[in-house]
């Protein structure tokens, strides 16, 4: 067998039919920027998200930084986040000249600690970017207060948990991204809401935000070639939010394949000691952007290999902590600082998650795992 982390081909092979049909539809009308598409998905994702404001942009990475923008940080501004998460979380505050502060992660969940965070803070904290990582909410209900109590700002870092449900304590649902003062996300391809090629955007219930992330996302211009703000160049373009406003009503299906994958990887491994299978927290519920595994006393390495001869894609998400990055290397973190990031970023590894996989498919996997984790 050959299997990928992700099957892009089998899921467009059962909306091709709708996709191509939208996708026409901004041929025919030649508006590819800022076409009525991206009207239209941007109101479809409020609905669904049950936000006021969703401000599309080109990817990600400028949601994040377009978000930190509209908060006019200075340079020298303390942003707390993970030193566990993908590059461009980071990546955001230095290129602004804010000042990045890391702190470690909980074994179970891989998501920020909150204990740890409460510990960072200084008075040159302005802002929290939390990160919902693999596909389930970190523990919003602490970070809110956290903020609340030292009057901090949050940014959801949303891209890996789009249609996570978040359960507050006293028993409110709200979806992960909707709960900070701004909510970032990514349509990367391999997403769970996946454009066919980059896009972003960003979600605040925050009526002058939202109108300061709109004047960011466009040049800093209110009104045609009148810049009162610097800005930025970030734009959805229309074609792929035809694709994402097909894709969108399935979305909470594509998370129900995905949790079928992941019970399925759950039951097979559930009897190995030298497979830590991942855990979904009681107040969230999790979306699987990634599955991933924790290794006890397993040589990662030739597992990839065998693996990789057989034909099933892998991957380690992340080998390297943010701290131990070039970098960003910063004489206030050495080697130890965060032993439970560090930890994970030796031991765990992904297997594939996606819509498509089949049963005999996740045999097959699951097989090969354990031939190589029991031998």
């Amino acid at each position: 067998m050959n299997i990928p982390m992700v099957d892009l081909q089998g899921q467009y092979r059962k909306l091709k039919t709708e996709i191509d049909s939208e996708i026409q539809k901004v041929l025919d009308s030649s508006t590819y920027i800022n076409g009525p598409a991206v009207n239209e998905f941007a109101a479809d994702l409020a609905k669904y998200l049950g936000v006021k404001h969703v401000i599309p942009c080109a990817n990600g990475t400028d949601a994040l930084q377009v978000a930190m923008m509209a908060l006019d940080l200075k340079p020298g501004d303390e942003v707390i986040t993970t030193t566990f998460t993908f590059i461009a979380t980071a990546e955001v505050i230095a290129l602004l000249g804010l000042t990045p502060v890391l702190v470690d992660v909980l074994e179970d969940t891989m998501n920020i600690d909150p204990a740890a965070l409460r510990k960072a803070i200084t008075p040159k904290t302005k802002a929290i970017v939390p990160v919902h990582l693999f596909g389930q909410c970190a523990n919003m209900d602490e970070i809110m207060a956290i903020a609340e109590e030292h009057n901090l700002y949050v940014i959801e870092d949303n891209a890996q948990a789009i249609g996570a449900n978040y359960t507050f304590k006293n028993g409110t649902v709200k979806k992960a991204g909707t709960i900070g003062h701004i909510g970032c996300t990514s349509f990367f391809p391999s997403k769970n809401l996946g454009a066919y090629g980059d896009g972003g955007a960003i979600f605040t219930n925050d009526d002058k935000m939202a109108e300061q992330m709109r004047v960011v996302v466009n040049h800093g211009m209110k009104v045609r070639y009148y810049h009162d703000y610097v800005g930025i160049n970030s734009r959805l373009d229309s074609i792929q939010a035809a694709i994402l406003k097909v894709k969108l009503p399935h979305l909470d299906d594509f998370a129900k394949a995905r949790n079928y994958a992941a019970n399925y990887y759950n039951t097979a491994f559930a009897s190995c000691e030298k497979i830590i299978t991942p855990i979904t927290a009681d107040f969230t519920d999790h979306v699987f952007h990634q599955y991933t595994l924790v290794l006890n006393q397993v040589d990662r390495e030739g597992l990839q290999k065998h693996l990789s001869d057989k034909g099933i894609s892998n991957a380690v998400y992340y080998p390297v902590p943010l701290h131990q990055q070039k970098a960003y290397r910063d004489e206030r973190y050495q080697d130890g600082a965060f032993p439970v990031a560090e930890k994970l970023a030796a031991n765990v590894m992904s297997l594939p998650i996606h819509t498509e996989l089949t049963d005999e498919q996740l045999k097959f996997i699951t097989d090969a795992v354990l031939e190589f984790v029991n031998k």
